[in-house]
């Protein structure tokens, strides 16, 4: 019985530590996507002028 709540416990810790791996990344791809966007957008207004 013991083995099984260890390995529970185990599993809950590697599914917090996935889940937060993922939110992390999707978060920091996402404002890497939004200060490209800005980048393009001000080399653009510039080129324009």
């Amino acid at each position: 019985m013991k083995k099984g709540k260890f390995g529970i416990i185990i599993g809950i810790i590697s599914f917090v530590a996935a889940v937060s791996a993922a939110l992390t990344a999707f978060f920091i791809v996402r404002e890497k996507k939004k200060k490209d966007d800005e980048e393009l957008m001000e080399y653009l207004d510039c080129s324009i002028e």
